[in-house]
């Protein structure tokens, strides 16, 4: 007869961690923490010292960008100051004998500067027969002219500009007044 074999479970006897008393586990919980914190505290540290470092650095190229602030505007004005040289040169060399020529050479460096100002937006405002606006304009004078609308603009002493959206220069103006 076939004989019955039991099965035995042969695996290796579990072996049990020795059991701590309760102060045991704390203490080893308070290692366990405080190996953690010192991990954190160190993570922390070096976040710090790496986000002064970024504040730092962007602080120095703000500093940076407004101490050059205007480097790209005087190196376009530069060729401008260079052709009023020029054109100095040439009335003093041919006095009065060549007004058209330096009268077109004016021209020229004006026609630079407003091209110029049109590359970075900058636009003038402000032209006779225009109404006064004070957010735009500064009346130096008033004059009373018949046929001429009450705060209409008689003459531009100084034309306006804007830069962008703001008013970099208001226009210095003469204002027709009606006799009251």
């Amino acid at each position: 007869m076939p004989s019955k074999q039991k099965k035995t479970n042969k695996s290796a006897p579990k072996k049990k961690a020795p059991k701590l008393s309760p102060t045991a586990k704390l203490k080893e919980e308070i290692k366990s923490l405080k190996s953690e914190v010192e991990n954190h505290s160190d993570r922390f540290l070096r976040l710090k010292a790496e986000f002064d470092n970024y504040r730092r650095r962007k602080q120095e190229e703000t500093s940076n960008l407004l101490k050059y602030d205007g480097e790209a505007v005087i190196k376009q004005f530069l060729s401008v100051l260079d052709d009023l040289g020029r054109l100095e040169s040439a009335s003093v060399e041919n006095g009065e004998s060549n007004k058209e020529t330096l009268h077109e050479g004016i021209e020229l460096i004006i026609n630079k500067i407003n091209k110029r100002f049109d590359e970075m937006e900058v636009k003038p405002f402000t032209k006779p027969g225009d109404t006064v606006d004070p957010e735009l304009h500064d009346a130096l004078m008033m004059r009373s002219e018949e046929g001429k609308a009450e705060n209409e603009i008689l003459e531009v002493f100084e034309m306006g500009y804007r830069y962008k959206d703001r008013v970099i220069r208001h226009a210095k103006v003469v204002v027709n007044q009606t006799p009251s």
